[in-house]
């Protein structure tokens, strides 16, 4: 950001260093020095990170599309058992989402690091684990309880084929000849150990010529409807903890129900783990076939996946859940991604990838290379060419 913006900027690891930083930026005697040595330690950073040649660490795009996943398709998923294409829920009663939540994540947001159900029982943080869980109790009764907080979801499954190494072509579920969308992937270009396959999210559907017909899902779902009515109470009366808390549980709610889905698409709606028999702590650990990731996390690190499922699901017209420009959603308690049955599928990490394969994605894609390395910033194994910094007023 420093080098976009005429003022200071400074990084702090946690919000509690920032008190120290902002006295130091209102100090007439101090504010010059630390201004000086914190832009010199910055420079510092930056040129040693564009020293490191990761470029020299990948393998160009070809050698990586080489090393894909090889599959029998003969043996993959079959058609959905019933019900392809779209589905609404219109309001799940959150009594059915309270086994699916998953506590750990909600004792890290009050910084209280341990595992559920150990934590509660933990030498030195047992006592306020105790608490804060009793506390969340009693605000999963006030979600239960309140007519306007509402559970919604939409997915779907549609027919798919894998297309140009990592692009995925979506097509109606009552004509395969219908192209709705195609989503576009990238490709792990990291030099991996002999044997280790390098991964895109298309490796996981069949080709178009495999012989055999590949389906792909997609969700989203919500917790926040009527949430911000619950939180603005909480903040009219200065009560930060429940603010805090009703946000947590939203958070909590929203996981929880993307978890429960899953199942019913694997149980129930695509039905290829219909003998699924699962405890809660086992979906949590992941141990059922198939994967669900989101746009914007490791295996799919590309934002501007997003609208593609919106349109492809009309999100927004069945849950009201909306995309901000910088495509976060709203309500925030909520959450998207795809759905992948391949029995091989799993989790992964996309990570650096070369100028090659952002030239041959915005090709794909008809995007352009700058808007593609504004996503694609963290994943980026080269420095791109800056613009000028911009004016005070530009920046603000």
């Amino acid at each position: 950001i420093a080098p976009h913006y005429e003022q200071p900027v400074v990084y702090v690891a946690d919000a509690s260093r920032a008190v120290g930083v902002v006295s130091k930026l209102l100090s007439a005697e101090r504010r010059e020095q630390f201004i000086s040595e914190t832009d010199a330690e910055y420079v510092d950073m930056r040129e040693r990170f564009a020293q490191r040649d990761e470029e020299k660490k990948l393998l160009p795009l070809r050698d990586a599309r080489r090393n894909a996943l090889v599959t029998d398709w003969q043996a993959e998923p079959p058609a959905p058992a019933a019900m392809p294409g779209l589905h609404v829920i219109d309001d799940l009663p959150f009594e059915k989402l309270i086994d699916y939540i998953d506590w750990t994540p909600f004792f890290h947001t009050w910084q209280l690091r341990g595992k559920y159900p150990r934590i509660l029982n933990d030498e030195k943080l047992g006592e306020q684990a105790r608490q804060l869980f009793d506390d969340a109790q009693q605000m999963i009764q006030r979600f239960v309880a309140a007519p306007d907080i509402r559970a919604r979801a939409v997915f779907g499954l549609f027919p798919a084929s894998s297309v140009d190494g990592e692009d995925v072509q979506i097509f109606d579920p009552q004509s395969r000849d219908k192209l709705l969308a195609t989503l576009p992937g990238l490709r792990q270009q990291a030099k991996l150990p002999a044997g280790k396959a390098n991964l895109a999210l298309a490796d996981f559907i069949a080709p178009a010529d495999a012989g055999v017909e590949d389906w792909i899902g997609c969700f989203a779902v919500t917790a926040g409807h009527g949430l911000d009515r619950l939180v603005a109470e909480f903040d009219a009366a200065h009560d930060d903890y429940n603010s805090i808390m009703a946000k947590a549980i939203g958070d909590r709610f929203a996981e929880a129900f993307a978890e429960y889905l899953h199942r019913e698409v694997r149980t129930r709606y695509w039905g290829y783990a219909r003998e699924e028999t699962l405890e809660t702590t086992d979906l949590i650990r992941e141990k059922y076939r198939g994967i669900r990731p989101a746009s914007g996390y490791p295996a799919c690190p590309d934002h501007t996946q997003k609208p593609i499922l919106w349109d492809l699901l009309e999100v927004e017209k069945h849950t009201g859940i909306a995309l901000t420009e910088s495509m976060a959603m709203w309500p925030a308690s909520s959450v998207s991604g795809w759905y992948f049955a391949h029995p091989q599928a799993r989790y992964f990490g996309v990570g650096s990838i070369g100028r090659d394969q952002i030239e041959n994605h915005c090709k794909r894609r008809g995007m352009s290379v700058e808007s593609a390395e504004k996503w694609l910033a963290s994943n980026l194994a080269y420095t791109p060419s800056r613009a000028e910094p911009a004016s005070t007023a530009n920046a603000a």
